[in-house]
């Protein structure tokens, strides 16, 4: 089974894997070009360039691939070439992705080396307009950041001093109440003490008073019995 100008299915699927390591390996050279501070940017352009035109070919040759593998006449041998299809299209989708991604670093790059370098170019003329400007503006941020430091600084220490004055006022309540309960309990023994004293008085009375009348019962009867 061949398409035109092609071959048969299972050589487009090996030219496409073939062309998928090639194009892994431009990816990962443009990773290391784009990082390395000695590489010329005509190389990696010329590479990227490169590496686009075979993931341009890859696909052409999923389009080529998805019309094959759906004149297969076995069901099993069909969904099998069509999830290896697609596995090759995925692929090769996600490398546009990466090329994609590093095209716009670069992009990136440029325009910020461009205004890099107007930046520059109106310094020449105007340096010391601009840097008195950047110096206003980096003391007046300094200024801002001693002032938020301070005013951290002034609630963290009047924060601990709410709490030092928090703590000592718990304290001194503590210490209140446990005079008032030693004087209470002060003024509840005395009142103990005054009721036994009492109780001590009046127990000797009765003594004293039992003796008596015993004495008297003892004196009579005997008095009685002569």
């Amino acid at each position: 089974m061949a398409v035109e100008g092609g071959g048969t299915l299972s050589e487009l699927y090996q030219s496409s894997r073939r062309l998928l390591l090639k194009t892994r390996d431009g990816l990962e050279r443009l990773e290391r070009l784009e990082f390395s501070s000695s590489a010329g940017s005509v190389d990696s352009s010329e590479l990227a360039v490169a590496v686009r035109r075979d993931i341009s070919q890859i696909q052409t040759l999923c389009s080529d691939m998805d019309g094959l593998w759906r004149s297969v006449g076995s069901k099993p041998q069909r969904d099998l070439w069509k999830r290896k299809v697609e596995q090759i299209a995925e692929e090769a989708d996600s490398f546009k992705e990466s090329l994609d991604r590093y095209f716009q670093r670069q992009q990136k790059r440029i325009q910020e080396a461009q205004e890099r370098a107007e930046l520059l170019g109106r310094a020449n003329g105007e340096s010391s307009h601009v840097l008195r400007i950047f110096d206003e503006e980096a003391q007046a941020m300094q200024s801002a950041r001693n002032s938020s430091r301070m005013l951290e600084e002034a609630t963290a220490t009047g924060t601990a001093i709410l709490a030092k004055y928090s703590e000592q006022r718990d304290r001194l309540k503590r210490a209140q109440r446990k005079a008032l309960d030693v004087l209470n309990t002060l003024g509840l023994s005395n009142t103990v003490l005054r009721v036994i004293e009492r109780r001590n008085r009046v127990d000797q009375r009765i003594k004293y008073a039992g003796m008596i009348l015993t004495f008297i019962i003892v004196i009579a009867f005997l008095r009685w019995t002569r």
